[in-house]
């Protein structure tokens, strides 16, 4: 009968496995007795200590606790101690192992240190070699736990500041879209103050209305009720990109979200000498996806579009809708061509289709494959975060959507974004 017993006191393997760990645990496998309590009393002061007397004992083991370092009987009954290294580091490839035989062949240490074990001991064994071997294998293991635990925490780190980066690229965006707020609003604003500065010149002194006073307010308050209707409107749409969920049938349709890019772009550092149209969707619907997401995704694709290079060049975004799924299989990726998000795409008719197309350079065929990862850029360090067509990525899998890019070296880069669309309210 093979057993599990902490050599300091008594005890079982659920009380090991639920006993704070403070030193390392060390496992002993022999199907000889004497060797097993030998080694136990060696270490019984430096280390938990766990025995079995055969292979499959001792990979059950394995199973159930966190052990670091393991000495392995080569010769044993049924299962032989280079099946069990292969069974333990295929359990935990961490383990340290140190192998022992009193029957030593080239072929076992070839396979043991194929295996990867720490270490190879003759019996019968010397105390002091042992010791060594075993605290060079605890050694180990500790340096590699904080090296896998420190490079965990990196990478941890490593997205946190990611995210962080994302998430303020994200809002700086946004607060470029808000702001047109206030410019869309200061045009209807500025028409109501002058009508009203307007008509209180004309009558503050008047006693009396003549008929053609009467006719001349009538005609200034109905324009100033359209503006103010206007006002209306752009506040709805507004507060209706506030509105995070997509799975509402759309408020606003896409052309009004196709003007309000326009407006943003115009004043756009990127533009500089480059030339670009809008062109609105024939038939007019509304993108299932937060209407400050749509104009974001857009507005990264074409500042993309226009950075491509310092030569001039011409930029347009264009739209259709399509009342049929999409055929998947015609996407491909190849060396001019990728296709995002195919597994998450919501692809049910009607779906709205978006293309930045530009005339540029095209994206080489080197560069085609890293250009969604973070921070990756090929402009200059203060020119770009790299983080613009990563964000696209992101938007567009949270909104069930696809991105299809197509690009050739000399005729340019279409990026085409198929999102799920509805009728609007």
């Amino acid at each position: 009968m093979s057993s599990v017993v902490p050599i300091e006191s008594p005890g079982t393997d659920t009380d090991l496995a639920r006993r704070p760990r403070r030193r390392g645990t060390l496992l002993v496998v022999d199907d000889e007795e004497g060797p097993r309590k030998s080694l136990a009393v060696i270490f019984k002061d430096e280390y938990d200590i766990l025995m079995a007397d055969n292979g499959p004992h001792a990979i059950e083991l394995a199973q159930k606790h966190d052990i670091d370092v393991a000495i392995l009987d080569i010769r044993m009954a049924g299962m032989s101690g280079i099946e069990v290294l292969e069974r333990l580091k295929y359990v935990n490839p961490h383990i340290e192992v140190v192998m022992m035989t009193a029957f030593e062949t080239t072929d076992t240490m070839r396979q043991a240190m194929r295996l990867r074990a720490s270490d190879y001991i003759n019996k019968p064994f010397d105390i002091s070699t042992m010791r060594a071997a075993v605290a060079n294998a605890m050694q180990r293991r500790t340096l590699e736990s904080e090296i896998n635990d420190n490079a965990e925490k990196l990478q941890e780190l490593m997205a946190e500041l990611q995210n962080q980066k994302i998430e303020e690229q994200i809002a700086n965006t946004r607060g470029e879209i808000y702001a047109s707020i206030l410019h869309d609003i200061n045009g209807p604003l500025t028409v109501i103050s002058g009508f009203v500065q307007l008509m209180n010149q004309r009558f503050s002194n008047a006693t009396r209305l003549e008929k053609e006073d009467l006719e001349f307010i009538k005609d200034r308050l109905k324009i100033i009720n359209r503006q103010v209707t206007n006002c209306i409107e752009i506040s709805r749409r507004y507060l209706s990109f506030l509105r995070r969920q997509t799975d509402e049938i759309p408020r606003v349709s896409i052309n009004q979200l196709l003007t309000d890019l326009k407006h943003l772009i115009n004043v756009h550092p990127s533009v500089q000498q480059n030339t670009f149209a809008v062109q609105p969707v024939a038939e007019d619907i509304g993108a299932r996806m937060n209407g400050t997401d749509v104009i974001q995704i857009l507005l990264s694709l074409t500042v993309n579009a226009f950075q491509c290079t310092s030569t001039p060049h011409h930029v347009e975004i264009t739209g259709e809708v399509l009342h049929e799924p999409l055929d998947l299989t015609q996407f491909k990726d190849g060396p001019e061509t990728r296709f995002l998000n195919v597994e998450g795409m919501a692809n049910a008719a009607p779906l709205l289709k978006l293309s930045v197309r530009d005339n540029g350079p095209g994206i080489p065929a080197d560069v085609l494959p890293r250009i969604f990862q973070p921070y990756f850029t090929t402009k200059g360090p203060r020119q770009g975060t790299g983080l613009g067509l990563n964000i696209v990525q992101r938007l567009v899998k949270e909104g069930k959507g696809a991105l299809h890019l197509q690009t050739a070296p000399g005729r340019g880069t279409t990026f085409t974004v198929y999102l799920p669309a509805a009728r609007l309210r």
